[in-house]
């Protein structure tokens, strides 16, 4: 325990890495800016080693500010970069699998093993019919069979 007491940086800083390792899953930069505070935590802990409360409402501060003022303008460069497609985008043109008859008013797809509520741009497209997506329309998927030609 003694140990643990002189050394709480080393348990800020692996926080602050396994949150920073953790945010390749998601890419959403939440958890990058939670680390940047177990960051600021380790090392007002190197200086104050005996001042847990200061550490904790340092590393609350500063994630607080991260996600608060750096993290939307982050985002916003990300998503106005060249080249960026968001998951919706990349959903128009992709091709799956009606699960059930679609219709103008309803029906399922799989595509890239996601099922979507879909509707048909025309007619009915029988189940197991090989559509491809032509836009989103809030949740809902707009397809037409990807054999045949645009209505």
């Amino acid at each position: 325990m003694q140990w643990f007491a002189e050394n709480v940086w080393v348990v800020w800083l692996v926080l602050a890495g396994v949150l920073a390792i953790t945010e390749t899953l998601t890419l959403d930069l939440t958890l990058l800016m939670l680390a940047s505070g177990a960051l600021s935590g380790a090392l007002v802990a190197v200086f104050v080693p005996g001042a847990l409360w200061l550490q904790i409402a340092v590393a609350l501060v500063v994630a607080v500010a991260m996600l608060m003022l750096l993290r939307p303008t982050l985002l916003a460069r990300v998503r106005s970069a060249p080249g960026y497609r968001s998951s919706i985008d990349k959903m128009i043109g992709a091709t799956g699998t009606a699960i059930c008859d679609v219709t103008a008013g309803a029906g399922e797809i799989k595509v890239a093993g996601e099922t979507w509520s879909a509707r048909a741009m025309e007619g009915t497209i029988p189940a197991g019919t090989e559509i491809e997506v032509y836009q989103i329309d809030g949740p809902v998927a707009v397809v037409y069979p990807r054999h045949k030609p645009l209505p």
